[in-house]
């Protein structure tokens, strides 16, 4: 007959939500047979008041331990000195590492609760941004317009697509339009706030540079009705109309870099924002 296993009664504080210290304690707890661990798990613990409780409550269990990631030097002390005078192991799963990191990196820690919710928030609203982008590149779903933060439209190579990922990485919602003289823009463009669309225009000389070089790279010949000086007026003259007509901010993107572009239009933005406000 198979002895019975002990199941730890394994208590969680954290300042935080406490997930890094559960998934923690559930993965030592998988490296024995039972994998049993009664885990008890409190949340945003932010001062003595909610502490002494927990420590008290594991008190009174015969086979107790206290697994905690908590930055803040005060608390960690007062569990550590409570929970010493219980007789209540303790495992601190971050205070070593913050330190170490502490010292090979030369700086002091920030010791702020909660930062690396806030960097998974950050980090899946940057994923979201990009999807986006992706998703309602170059005109592809108009109904896409209303959810977008920026819609900027253009004629072809005036760098419509470059700056709506560099702006996703901003985590902004960027779908992007292109202007050609033979397609009516989308209905859904002219509900939108003026100040939400960017429009972006070139120099017919720099435009017929850039679609030369892609036709040389699709090869394709180079009087193709795409690069010629004729087409590409024309094309600029259509889009400089529908942009009268939206009432838009509108950048001239020749011999600027994308990162300097998408500064212009984080500028313009912030402008819209405050006036709104």
């Amino acid at each position: 007959m198979e002895n019975d296993h002990i199941c730890p009664v394994i208590y969680i504080v954290s300042d935080s939500i406490g997930e890094t210290a559960e998934f923690v304690v559930r993965a030592a707890a998988s490296q024995f047979d039972s994998g049993c661990a009664d885990i008890h798990r409190t949340s945003f613990v932010n001062n003595e008041e909610q502490l002494i409780p927990v420590i008290e409550e594991a008190s009174e269990q015969p086979n107790s331990l206290i697994v905690y990631t908590m930055v803040s030097p005060e608390l960690c002390l007062i569990l550590e000195k409570e929970s010493k005078r219980r007789n209540i192991p303790t495992i601190d799963v971050m205070g070593p590492l913050i330190e170490i990191l502490g010292k090979l990196m030369d700086t002091t820690p920030r010791l702020e609760p909660g930062l690396i919710r806030e960097l998974n928030e950050d980090y899946f609203r940057k994923i979201e941004a990009v999807e986006f982008a992706v998703k309602y590149d170059d005109g592809k779903d108009p109904r896409g317009l209303e959810k977008a933060d920026i819609v900027l439209i253009g004629i072809s190579r005036t760098s419509k697509t470059p700056l709506s990922m560099y702006l996703a990485n901003k985590r902004l919602k960027v779908a992007n339009v292109p202007i050609v003289p033979e397609v009516e823009p989308p209905e859904e463009l002219f509900h939108l706030p003026s100040g939400k669309i960017i429009g972006l225009t070139t120099s017919p000389q720099m435009l017929n540079q850039v679609r030369e070089e892609r036709l040389k790279t699709m090869g394709l010949p180079l009087k193709a009705d795409y690069a010629s000086f004729e087409r590409i007026l024309e094309e600029l003259e259509y889009s400089e109309r529908i942009m009268k007509r939206l009432r838009c901010p509108i950048i001239n993107v020749t011999n600027k870099a994308v990162e300097e572009t998408a500064n212009k239009i984080l500028q313009i933005i912030k402008k819209e924002e405050m006036r709104s406000e």
